[in-house]
């Protein structure tokens, strides 16, 4: 009795060979070597690479157990399974149960010892080229990334150009608020009932859920997780221009591990997102303590350099600077604004000068 399997979406995508062409090779093998077909086991839509198999692999195993089958046929050795250890443990399975293992395309058949061998050998070749073209694929994905090539549809915000991910100038704003609204204390759904009032890019369907996949995207901070669903996601750093900056985005993150649905800032902060770090130009956040007596002191403060500046102390810097920039307006506008006036309304020393120096290379 023997076995026919075949796989058939992966077959199509990389060799053209359709479910009924499949079937066609195989037959004519089959009826060439005089072997009796019992049941077609048909894996589609299952990669060999993954080793995740189907259903009706499993079947298949379990009827060779059962001695229903006594040889598996199928295309190509790869379309079985593209790992070593798969292919081990499948190679114990036929000698346990006496269920041979034959290939087509590669002329493979592990009745014999040397067909044992080869089929080895060939495994180790898909494994090594399938592992070596895997690195090729994540070194050209990730220097794509890091170049800003973005391998996803551009989020609210953002828009693809020339390949790359580049801030939206119509939608930014709206994002840019939606952050600073949450950084006040607003609620997921308060944020969503603004927009669908005031129907933001005539919509009115903003729920709470949208402005949270908003808040928890790191791509507005100018980072992307590349496999995020994965096990093993890659982080990348600095590779689009950000919308916020870093220490708004993780205010954000803190005050929704705090769940603060009900919660409203009442604090505020005259320079946030305007003061930057001296040492590493980091934006400085803002903090504030509410001594005894009731008196709240701000302050803005950078945690990886450990500096702390207070508000009263930055606003007399930004008194003195704006006296300065009067002072300079005012001398500009008394002084240097009437003689460069006069310069630009009476040429005549320059018209001068230039017809003396015509004239003497004349």
């Amino acid at each position: 009795m023997w076995n026919l399997y075949e796989s058939s979406r992966e077959d199509q995508a990389r060799e053209g060979f359709s479910l009924g062409e499949q079937k066609e090779r195989l037959e004519a093998y089959c009826k060439f070597n005089g072997y009796h077909i019992v049941k077609y086991y048909e894996d589609t839509g299952t990669s060999a690479k993954t080793g995740n198999h189907s259903l009706e692999y499993e079947q298949m195993l379990e009827d060779g157990k059962k001695g229903i089958i006594n040889m598996i046929v199928a295309l190509k050795l790869d379309r079985i399974t593209r790992s070593i250890k798969d292919w081990e443990t499948l190679m114990d399975y036929s000698d346990t149960y006496n269920v041979a293992l034959a290939f087509v395309n590669d002329k493979i058949d592990t009745t014999n010892d040397n067909g044992k061998m080869v089929s080895r050998i060939m495994m180790s070749v898909s494994q090594n080229e399938i592992e070596r073209t895997s690195e090729r694929t994540k070194v050209g994905l990730s220097g794509a990334i890091k170049s800003g090539h973005i391998p996803h549809q551009a989020p609210f915000g953002y828009k693809h150009l020339e390949k790359k991910l580049v801030p939206d100038e119509t939608t930014k704003d709206d994002v840019i608020r939606i952050f600073n609204l949450y950084h006040q204390g607003n609620s997921y759904q308060t944020i969503a009932n603004i927009y669908n009032k005031e129907k933001i890019f005539g919509k009115t369907n903003w729920y709470d859920s949208t402005i949270l996949k908003i808040i928890e995207n790191e791509i507005y901070k100018g980072d992307f997780v590349h496999g995020k669903r994965t096990k093993n996601p890659t982080y990348y750093e600095n590779v689009v221009e950000p919308l916020i900056s870093k220490e708004l985005w993780e205010e954000c993150q803190v005050q929704q591990k705090k769940n603060s649905r009900s919660y409203k800032r009442t604090l505020i902060y005259l320079y946030l997102q305007k003061l930057t770090c001296h040492k590493c130009n980091r934006i400085l956040g803002g903090k504030a303590t509410t001594k005894k007596n009731g008196n709240v002191y701000y302050y803005y403060y950078c945690n990886d350099c450990k500096i702390n500046l207070k508000e009263n102390v930055v606003s007399d810097y930004f008194d003195n600077f704006i006296e300065e920039i009067c002072e300079y307006d005012s001398v500009v506008n008394g002084f240097f604004l009437p003689m460069l006036k006069n310069k630009i309304n009476n040429p005549k020393d320059t018209l001068e000068k230039e017809l003396k120096e015509q004239n003497i290379k004349l």
